[in-house]
């Protein structure tokens, strides 16, 4: 995952309340198990004029051109209801966002957000939309700053950590391999028996 620590950016704002998994991209969007080839199907129900079709919706804010290349997502409470599926966050990264700003999240989104590589900012996201021009984000500080004013925002420390580091949780596990290696060597000290024949030590 690619590290992240400030990002400054126009914002997109999708202010609805109970976004569900469904809405950020649709089960017939979903066509392979890959992370890739998701970003056309982002919001296909709302983006395009017809169910199945490309053609963009003038009326939905992520068809303005003024937002093209925003890479900061704001939306109300309970974002990211619904279903667990990890590939509405894998069509968020792939569109481009890095950050999404919401009243309250879906604890399950929230962690594949941070396990994809976006930014989960809990914040009442109504005040920031009022901000001309773009707003940065600061992980370090867990801070959004805009148009002169600064809210925090708070966010668990092994979350923070994955997201600066850009760990994974298979990489969050390995950075104690040494810690579970002597835990290991002590174990089968104590317990060989437990231990397969011929297994590494």
């Amino acid at each position: 995952m690619t590290p992240f620590t400030r990002l400054t950016s126009l914002a997109v704002p999708l202010l609805r309340d109970n976004v569900d998994t469904d809405a950020i991209i649709p089960s017939r969007e979903m066509k392979s198990v890959a992370k890739t080839g998701l970003a056309e199907g982002l919001f296909a129900g709302w983006r395009y004029t017809a169910i199945g079709g490309r053609e963009p919706d003038p009326a939905f804010v992520l068809n303005d051109p003024a937002l093209a290349g925003a890479q900061i997502l704001i939306g109300g409470r309970n974002f990211g209801c619904g279903s667990s599926r990890e590939h509405a966050v894998w069509a968020l990264a792939e569109y481009g966002f890095r950050v999404v700003v919401a009243t309250s999240f879906n604890p399950i989104f929230r962690g594949n957000c941070v396990r994809n590589g976006v930014v989960p900012v809990e914040l009442d996201g109504a005040p920031i939309i009022a901000v001309a021009g773009p707003i940065t984000v600061d992980l370090p500080s867990q801070t959004v700053t805009g148009g002169g004013r600064t809210w925090s925002f708070a966010i668990e420390d092994e979350a923070k950590t994955m997201l600066l580091e850009g760990l994974d949780p298979i990489a969050l596990t390995l950075k104690s391999s040494e810690d579970i290696a002597r835990f290991i060597a002590q174990d089968r000290a104590m317990r060989d028996w437990a231990y397969l024949a011929g297994t590494p030590a």
